[in-house]
Order: C-alpha cells, then sequence, then structure tokens
C-alpha cells in the first residue's frame, strides 16, 4: 500500500530500556532543519514484544532505530541485511518501505565518519578494550582503515569467540589479551574503549600513556575517567556523542531519503539535551 502524502511519516527508537535515549532529540533536530513534518518517538520494547510492535505498524512509518537488545532479535524479521549488517550480526536501523524490512547498520559507519571529522584518517596500531558487541562495530570500522592487525584485552578472553570470527571474516589478524596486558603495551595510536566506565578508569593511566587518540564510546556521564585523563594528556579524545550523532545522521539520511543529514544542528541538540541532564560540564 502507497502511504498517503498527507499522513505524517513516523519513525522512532526502540528498546529496553530506553528512557534514557538520545535519539528522538537529535533525529526530531534533523527533521527541523530540513523542513520535513516527520514524527520520531521512543518505545520501551524488549526481545519477546519486538515481532507484535513491528508487525503492528501501518503504511505511515518509514523506520525504526534498535537498540539493545534488539540489534540481533530482528534479523530474522528482516525481508533483506545489508552486507555490513550481515557481517557483524546486528541491525540498529530497520527501513519500512512498501511493505518491506530492510535491515541496516549504521554504527558501523558511524563510528568510522566519528574518526574521520575529527582528522583521523589512518590507523596503524589499534587496541579494543572489551570484546563484546560494541567492540564487533568498532572491528569492522577499524578494517574500513585498512588495519591488518587488532589487539583487545579482556577480562575473560574466552568469551572473544565471536569477536575472532569476525575477524577472521575481515581479514584482520586480531590478538585477544587478558586485562592486565594494558600496563605492558606499546605503540598504540588508537584506544577504542567499548566497556563501562567502572571497568575501564582504572586502565586509564596506562592507555593514556601508550596511545595518541582515545576514543570512549559512552557518553553519559562526560567526560569519563578515561577521557578526562586522555584530555589532561594532550591527546586527541572522541567520545559517544560523536559516534551517536553520525550514526543518527546516517539513518536520518536512510530513512528520509534526503542527503546530507544537519550534523552540526543534531550535534548542537544533543549537546543541550546532555547539559539539561547534567550529563556535560
Amino acid at each position: 500500500m502507497t502511504p498517503d502524502p498527507a499522513v505524517t511519516r513516523r519513525c522512532a527508537v526502540l528498546g529496553s530500556p530506553i528512557a534514557h535515549s538520545l535519539s528522538p532529540v537529535l533525529h526530531r533536530a534533523a527533521y527541523a532543519e530540513l523542513g520535513l513534518d516527520w514524527r520520531y518517538d521512543a518505545f520501551e520494547v524488549d526481545e519477546a514484544g519486538l515481532a507484535d510492535f513491528v508487525d503492528g505498524l501501518g503504511p505511515e512509518w518509514r523506520g525504526l532505530s534498535l537498540t539493545m537488545p534488539l540489534k540481533r532479535v530482528v534479523l530474522p524479521l528482516c525481508d533483506e541485511v545489508s552486507e555490513q549488517a550481515a557481517l557483524v550480526g546486528a541491525v540498529n536501523t530497520l527501513l519500512l518501505e512498501e511493505g518491506r524490512r530492510t535491515g541496516t547498520n549504521t554504527d558501523v559507519p558511524g563510528i568510522v565518519a566519528a574518526l574521520r571529522a575529527r582528522g583521523v584518517t589512518s590507523v596503524r596500531s589499534p587496541l579494543l578494550v572489551g570484546v563484546g558487541a560494541t567492540a564487533g562495530s568498532a572491528l569492522a570500522a577499524l578494517a574500513e582503515f585498512g588495519t591488518g592487525g587488532v589487539r583487545a584485552i579482556a577480562r575473560d578472553p574466552s568469551r572473544a569467540g565471536d569477536l575472532r570470527t569476525l575477524a577472521g571474516k575481515l581479514g584482520v589478524d586480531l590478538d585477544v589479551l587478558p586485562w592486565d596486558a594494558a600496563a605492558t603495551l606499546s605503540d598504540l595510536d588508537l584506544v577504542v574503549s567499548t566497556v563501562p566506565e567502572d571497568a575501564v578508569a582504572p586502565l586509564a593511566g596506562p592507555l593514556v600513556d601508550r596511545a595518541e587518540v582515545v576514543f570512549d564510546v559512552l557518553y553519559h556521564p562526560w567526560p569519563t575517567r578515561l577521557a578526562a585523563a586522555a584530555e589532561h594528556a594532550g591527546r586527541l579524545v572522541i567520545g559517544g556523542l560523536d559516534l551517536l550523532v553520525h550514526q543518527a545522521a546516517l539513518q536520518v539520511e536512510q530513512m528520509t531519503r534526503r542527503p546530507l543529514a544537519p550534523v552540526a544542528a543534531m550535534r548542537a541538540a544533543g549537546e543541550k539535551a546532555l547539559r539539561a541532564r547534567g550529563a556535560v560540564p
């Protein structure tokens, strides 16, 4: 069924929990800049409720942003999955058009865009902190820079099976090391932290001493202790808001089919919202 042009187009972010999500702020800011009378909401949806929610959507719906724990659960609901989403086994964007559901992933290109926007054009010797799902997206992003070898540290290296499998598909040589190896590593040009702040904070000193660029995927609170240590040491610091804005901008472009989403306006809206929450100084 063709959507009625008089009906407001709708998009939303789904997840559980979802109240903290900045996606509505970012997408609404983009719609305002683009002059679109679109609606973007947030819905608390868990794994058990996802299929029913998607099945109940009308023709006015154009797309869904998916956060944890839905990025893998949505895969069987897709009619088509992009090559990159299939590679990392995670869909964070569900495009809805003409009765078809297409799953894509903007986390990976969002990481690439966040790095390039801050002047990082090559990555020689990176370190991943953590080996979970977010580390998988980061690994795929690092492969886009032509990185042939990546080191990762994990509190339990035996849980790095999925990351090792992905590295094999990407043709990247992955070396997973124990957590305390952070104190002995050298020659790091980029550290990407994908773990909670309390986990990485004790490693902030040695990581900052050894890295040229620090990318912490968290954004609330900001700065994290790792980011603060890196800033104090004069390192280039990239944060979770950089990632969130760039991946959301790519979602806006895919959902609205408008090129060049207004990244600056989206970032300004995100910073304003975080200040209102007391999440940034």
